[in-house]
């Protein structure tokens, strides 16, 4: 198995900041240190610094104001809310006292496909990264998965061996993210997912479409394929939620 390769220093600053920001540890309207501060404690250029601070104004996540700084961004009046969690599925296998199993079906950096909606959406006439992956319980089919990451969001992404960690899994320990929306349909298996999935074909298959954002800019949007009798979508709320 390859070594995880440590993350760039601008990597890590973003991450910082994100993290700060994500936590509530600053809040909106805070101000960022300046691009001098930040240079002093990261040890790095003012290059690296402004190229970090560009990305996240890109984003959404901060506001660049001309001679006053940067500062963390106020969330629109329309902020969108997440009604269920993403979870790792390895992670859930694995608490279930299963054994998990996975397989890469197929890798590639590629543009984005004419007449295909979810793509072009996560990136324009930009390249995306293409992903078809089988999990696996205890050496059986699970689920069958379809994901897609947009590497203008999310570079590092282009330097993972995911031949050896699942891209759920990456991304759920990796990257940050602030929007998310589910989209659950039972749809029935087709002949080559159903061979797949060791299953005859027509098979109901409950079906998850996701997408995650990072302030404006799209991260990544999968489709997982579970077999209907192996999945349970649970939500949890009490008198007074919204």
């Amino acid at each position: 198995m390859k070594s995880k390769k440590a993350p760039t220093l601008n990597q890590r600053i973003r991450s910082d900041i994100e993290s700060r920001i994500l936590s509530g540890e600053w809040e909106p309207g805070y101000r960022i240190p300046f691009e001098h501060e930040l240079m002093e404690q990261y040890g790095c250029s003012r290059m690296t610094v402004n190229k970090v601070l560009t990305t996240l104004a890109e984003s959404g996540m901060i506001e660049r104001r001309r001679r006053a700084g940067s500062f963390v961004a106020r969330q629109p009046p329309h902020l969108e809310h997440v009604a269920l969690e993403i979870p790792d599925i390895a992670v859930s296998v694995i608490q279930r006292g299963h054994v998990y199993g996975f397989q890469l079906l197929e890798h590639a950096h590629r543009k984005a496909r004419a007449g295909q909606a979810e793509e072009l959406a996560l990136v324009g006439a930009g390249k995306l990264l293409a992903m078809r992956c089988l999990h696996l319980a205890d050496g059986k089919p699970l689920a069958l998965e379809r994901r897609l990451i947009n590497p203008e969001a999310v570079p590092e992404t282009l330097e993972v061996d995911f031949s050896v960690q699942p891209p759920g899994s990456w991304l759920l320990q990796n990257v940050s993210w602030t929007r998310g929306e589910h989209r659950i349909s039972a749809v029935a298996a087709t002949a080559e997912e159903a061979a797949l999935l060791q299953v005859p074909a027509g098979t109901a298959c409950l079906t998850i479409d996701r997408q995650t954002w990072r302030g404006e800019q799209p991260i990544t949007w999968v489709r997982q394929k579970f077999l209907g009798d192996a999945y349970d979508l649970i939500a949890r709320f009490a008198p007074g939620n919204r």
